[in-house]
């Protein structure tokens, strides 16, 4: 065991001496609180230890003691709708426990060490078992079955397997060579999970929200940021794709949010009903809560813990989405320590590595091929809120982010104000995936999505162009081409990008009513086009009656919409095409 001594406090950074033979990354318990920290720093034999907790009180002379192993995350069933702070302390068992205030120095286990579950062997004696491949599983929740794996870098011939109810510290294998297997393990929280390989990002992942799925779709495994400044609803989408997003694990880090926003999704996600089977979508959900009142060094930490959930369970073959909500408070906690280590400082006083923390992050998600004799593809996709003072997106954390971002999704506090939700512009978002995952959609979907995807685009990049010349000489100087663009470029904008999410119909969008919507729409632009060129006056193509129609789209339940769609599509052609005057 290595203890050492304070030497120097300054904020959650302690400096210790006689620390000689301490290792980079190590946890360590601080004074005699025994608060949680982890050596950052070594020089000599000092060692200096970011501490995840509150150092008010401390005093020179204290003790500091090594733990000699890193921050770990431990792994096994009930995990999920479990409720974690940044280190992953159980929250309600502390509540129980405490009341509102966590006491300092006080740990819990991550998973409960009384409860059993029931393991179900799938492997059997004489089998030879390496990295990855599955012992058996226990049926989690209801919607979730966990399977057992071979933890990394162990592996061996069984000459034992059990069956029945077992804690997860139990043994439930043991291999010739005297190898013990039991239903918890633990894992480093900055080391990534080993994979057989990473694969492209072919298969989009999909939301639920238009503006999302069909401008700019994320691929699974890719990673994506909404930059938003207040009030612009990166806290909102991020729990509508929680609830909506077709994944299999949702975990969402409240990574120094504010203590009544992240009170908001503690007591909403345990009622929140998942759509798929009726169930409480906590059913399949993981939460880390790390509130800006909590230590700044925790809410560094809680970003790790959450990915690193996430890779067990994409281990297993399943596909996650993580919420990280925001990854802006994770860059201002990398900045307060830094400047307590009395690093040189990079822009606007964050560290000059920031880039580098953001690219080892990031790329930890993906869909690959997991370790393991049987071809399990899983996924982590991640999505991170950016809170860009002042919505100003030319600051280093949205810069840093968007070099290694595959989709970038802009919320437009102007689009807030107008009461335009999702408020996403489409003129500053891009998508990356959009070449690799078109061969799905066209397989999927329709075989001319991407030509009706693009062709709206196009109308309304044209609408911004026209709106400088509305803005000098008003609609009316137009002539009825542009003008009809603008028509056009309206019910984009109303009847399809507007979403919202608290609508029991319209919260959700499949890809096949998303795209009937959309045809629909661009058949009317294609057909008015076409009746104009004919002579047609566009204020008699525009009263038309079925406008009101299209404006009601979104009301249309998904199982009727294709068919209504269609038939729709097919009458604004007959009704336009009867006003020409041959």
């Amino acid at each position: 065991m290595i203890e050492g001594q304070i030497v120097k406090v300054s904020g959650p950074v302690v400096e210790a001496g006689n620390m000689r033979g301490a290792r980079m990354y190590d946890v360590a318990h601080v004074g005699e609180m025994e608060l949680i920290g982890e050596i950052i720093r070594l020089e000599g034999d000092k060692a200096t230890v970011q501490v995840y907790e509150e150092t008010g009180g401390l005093s020179i002379g204290e003790p500091v003691v090594s733990s000699e192993e890193p921050l770990m995350v431990e792994l096994g069933p009930g995990l999920l709708s479990s409720i974690y702070d940044g280190v992953q302390r159980r929250l309600p068992e502390l509540s129980e426990k405490f009341g509102d205030f966590i006491t300092r120095g006080t740990t819990s286990d991550p998973l409960e060490r009384d409860k059993e579950w029931e393991f179900v062997p799938t492997a059997k004696v004489g089998d030879v078992v390496s990295e990855g491949d599955v012992l058996g599983y226990v049926q989690e929740t209801k919607v979730i079955k966990h399977f057992i794996m071979v933890p990394p870098s162990k592996g061996g011939t069984l000459a034992e397997i059990k069956s029945g109810s077992f804690r997860v510290d139990d043994v439930i294998a043991i291999t010739e060579d005297g190898v013990e297997f039991r239903m918890v393990h633990k894992w480093p929280s900055r080391v990534s999970r080993p994979v057989r390989r990473k694969l492209d990002p072919e298969v989009p992942f999909i939301t639920g929200t238009r503006v999302l799925d069909t401008f700019f779709p994320l691929a699974q495994g890719g990673y994506s940021i909404i930059p938003g400044g207040f009030g612009t609803g990166k806290t909102v989408t991020e729990q509508t794709l929680a609830k909506w997003a077709e994944a299999d694990i949702v975990i969402y880090v409240g990574c120094g949010e504010r203590g009544n926003e992240m009170t908001e999704v503690l007591t909403e996600f345990p009622q929140l009903e998942d759509a798929k089977n009726g169930l409480p979508l906590m059913e399949r959900t993981i939460l880390v809560a790390n509130t800006s009142n909590m230590p700044v060094a925790a809410r560094e930490a809680s970003i790790y813990t959450g990915i690193t959930m996430g890779e067990y369970y994409r281990d297993m073959g399943y596909n996650v989405a993580m919420m990280a909500d925001s990854t802006s408070r994770w860059g201002e906690a990398l900045r307060e320590v830094s400047g307590r280590l009395e690093e040189m400082p990079g822009e606007e006083g964050y560290p000059a590595y920031l880039a580098t923390r953001l690219a080892e992050f990031y790329e930890r998600c993906g869909r690959a091929l997991c370790l393991g004799s049987d071809d399990r593809v899983g996924s982590i996709t991640v999505v991170g809120a950016v809170s860009p003072p002042g919505g100003d997106f030319s600051e280093p954390m949205t810069q840093n982010s968007l070099r290694i971002a595959g989709a970038f999704w802009a919320l437009d506090t102007s689009l807030a104000y107008r009461r335009h939700f999702p408020a996403i512009s489409w003129l500053t978002s891009y998508s990356l995936y959009l070449d690799a995952i078109e061969d799905w959609f066209e397989e999927n979907v329709s075989s001319d999505w991407k030509q009706v995807r693009d062709k709206a685009m196009a109308i309304l990049q044209r609408e911004a162009e026209l709106q400088e010349i509305v803005q000098l000489v008003g609609p009316d100087a137009l002539p009825d081409f542009a003008r009809s663009v603008l028509e056009v470029a309206r019910m984009i904008r109303e009847d399809y990008l507007q979403q919202f999410a608290f609508s029991d119909v319209d919260a959700y969008c499949d890809l096949s009513k998303q795209y009937y919507m959309l045809k629909v729409i661009i058949t009317y632009y294609d057909v008015l086009q076409e009746v104009l060129v004919k002579g047609v006056p566009l204020k008699e193509a525009l009263s038309m009656p079925f406008k009101s129609r299209i404006a009601r789209m979104k009301d249309i339940p998904r199982e009727k919409a294709p068919e209504e769609l269609q038939a729709l599509a097919a009458e604004i052609q007959n009704e336009l095409r009867k006003l020409i005057k041959y």
